[in-house]
């Protein structure tokens, strides 16, 4: 992060300048002995510097990992059952009801981009996180207020007693109230963890490992934070106690926005970079007016700004890559740039070439990630439909068949540690690679193991339809038979999703890094979409004439084993596909000469602090 202009930037991103003119840090080096110059920088020291010496590491990091459990209980609070709620008490059909949950589920995060647009160029992510937090409670309030109200009679929706059908205005405030839950949890959350990464200096070595060590953690957290949900919670609300769930999900949120605002004075910021949209666009413009100049085939030829600072307020500078290369007509200078002033619509910086180019390599790669998600979406649809009719009775306990997304909870924990303790040592000494495997590695095994976890859901769904009884809506085959896929679905969110939101955070230029994070997020948004259109599509074509269909009201009646091989089949063949674009794929390459020039003028502020 180097806004060199940024009061709250760390020590890292503020730059010397100690003249009257650009010079060199040569030059800044000597004038640092001058007396009159070395007056000026204390007092820039004072005013920049000193009282940034202390702020974030990993004292307000563990305050905003608190935040992301507690925001999580919350809004699993409302989610993990919401597919039983739409059944039971607004009496959807199942099929339906599984729509409604992928189309709300996929615009939490879709709220993400929104979110990370704000966080990137206006607000900055502190004030983009507290903003989404209100309106994350307002949606709890609302919805608590509603469920106390409309659920009548009270008990109802347990799975025995019926709810009385609610009226337009009651359902219409409903989907207002969790719709803004989405909008307030989806633009909080990337967010959060890009600025949870920014509480480390990554010009330290021991901070950045801390960085990536804060991802594991922040998915770490956020299971956490849903295991009280999928167990205790599930539990009240499959009675009948919808109220009291929800109720407990406002009290956890409140508590996370008051925690997050506590440690205000404490946190490193960074400011917004401004809109990148329009930088994006210069470049393709700038490109497209320049289609039949030809690029020099020395890239020291293209344009850059002087010194250490990039053109984007805020950002590093990017090295030339030989991705995309029809892009870099847009830094190449003509003898009509160097007549007039310099028009970014006509003339872009590398860097500024290179942020553009960076956005579409990922998208192949993010691309891949969205049939993992719709694998991923259906343990909160059809795994808990699923679940609802096979036998959840241990002993005159009934078990709550959301609450079996326990055992995916539980193996994301244990896998989590599995990875950290064993894998990465190990696979470190094979490779050599310090995190033990790749960001892409690890994405490509989540893909393995999704598919699995499908294929484990498709056998379970068959042993199921064997056990059915005639005129009994459940199968007598236990639920339990549910947990391999429940635990191959944690699993490979370890490796998945904590490896897109390193990669999506590391290998985004510094002015969208919001953006990156929010990557991961629209990744789960675009699979609910898809999953739900993959719903409507396997419907209207199975379900003709007098066949049910394979995923009818009566799913003893349907095939939904061969929906979870249909999946299975999709992501194998997305396996091949990312295998392709993976290999492709080419990093980010920062200027490390800027970041070595930081490094020095970083020593001499610690020279001048000392003298302070």
């Amino acid at each position: 992060m180097a806004a060199m202009d940024s009061v709250l930037n760390s020590t890292n991103q503020i730059s010397l300048k100690v003249t009257d003119e650009n010079i060199s840090t040569g030059q800044a080096q000597a004038a640092n002995k001058n007396n009159k110059d070395e007056k000026k920088l204390t007092s820039f020291i004072r005013k920049n510097l000193i009282h940034e010496k202390n702020k974030g590491g990993w004292k307000y990091a563990s305050i905003l990992l608190a935040n992301q459990g507690l925001a999580t209980l919350a809004f699993f609070g409302v989610g993990v059952n919401l597919v039983l709620f739409l059944t039971r008490v607004l009496q959807q059909e199942n099929a339906n009801a599984a729509n409604n949950v992928s189309k709300w589920t996929g615009t939490v995060y879709m709220c993400s981009l929104i979110g990370a647009f704000l966080s990137d160029s206006y607000w900055g992510r502190y004030l983009t996180c507290a903003v989404f937090q209100l309106i994350f409670v307002l949606g709890l309030v609302l919805l608590s207020v509603l469920s106390f109200l409309m659920i009548k009679p009270t008990g109802c929706g347990d799975g025995f007693i019926s709810c009385k059908p609610l009226s337009s205005i009651f359902a219409a405030i409903f989907y207002l109230s969790i719709y803004l839950i989405a909008f307030g949890y989806g633009g909080h959350q990337p967010t959060l963890a890009t600025f949870g990464a920014d509480q480390f200096d990554e010009s330290k070595p021991k901070e950045r490992q801390s960085k990536t060590l804060f991802f594991c953690y922040f998915y770490f957290f956020l299971n956490v934070g849903s295991l009280f949900s999928n167990t205790i919670l599930v539990y009240y609300e499959d009675s009948g106690k919808w109220t009291l769930g929800f109720l407990v999900s406002l009290a956890s949120a409140v508590i996370a926005l008051l925690s997050y605002l506590m440690g205000t004075p404490g946190y490193r910021y960074v400011k917004p970079c401004g809109n990148p949209l329009p930088r994006v666009a210069q470049v393709f413009i700038a490109a497209a007016r320049k289609w039949n100049v030809v690029v020099p085939a020395n890239s020291d030829e293209l344009y850059e700004v002087a010194g250490p600072e990039s053109a984007i307020k805020g950002s590093r500078k990017i090295l030339h890559s030989n991705e995309i290369e029809f892009l870099d007509k847009a830094a190449t200078i003509t003898d009509n740039d160097l007549a007039g002033p310099k028009n970014p619509w006509k003339l872009c910086t590398v860097t500024q070439v290179e942020e553009a180019k960076c956005v579409l390599k990922m998208l192949p790669i993010w691309l891949c990630t969205i049939i993992y998600s719709v694998v991923f979406t259906q343990m909160a649809s059809l795994f808990v439909e699923q679940g609802d009719v096979m036998n959840s009775h241990i002993g005159e306990f009934h078990l709550p068949a959301a609450s079996m997304s326990a055992f995916d909870i539980c193996s994301v924990l244990i896998c989590t540690g599995i990875y950290r303790k064993i894998l990465v040592p190990v696979a470190g000494k094979l490779n050599g690679n310090p995190k033990g495997l790749s960001e892409l590695q690890r994405m490509g095994i989540g893909l393995i193991i999704g598919m699995l976890a499908m294929i484990a859901a498709g056998a379970t769904e068959i042993q199921r339809l064997k056990y059915i009884s005639p005129g009994e809506k459940a199968s007598s085959l236990s639920i339990f038979w549910q947990i391999p896929q429940y635990v191959l679905v944690g699993a490979s969110e370890v490796f998945m999703y904590v490896g897109q939101l390193e990669f999506f955070n590391g290998q985004a230029p510094d002015g969208i890094k919001s953006f990156g994070s929010s990557l991961c997020m629209a990744s789960i948004s675009f699979g609910n979409y898809v999953s739900s259109l993959l719903v409507v599509m396997v419907m209207g074509i199975t379900a003709k004439g007098d066949k049910p269909g394979w995923i009818p009201d009566d799913l003893n009646t349907g095939h939904m084993d061969r929906f979870y091989f249909l999946l299975a089949v999709l992501t194998a063949f997305d396996f091949v596909i990312y295998l392709i674009c993976a290999n492709w794929y080419k990093g980010i390459n920062l200027d490390e000469d800027s970041c070595e020039k930081e490094m020095e003028m970083k020593l001499d502020e610690d020279d001048v602090l000392r003298r302070v």
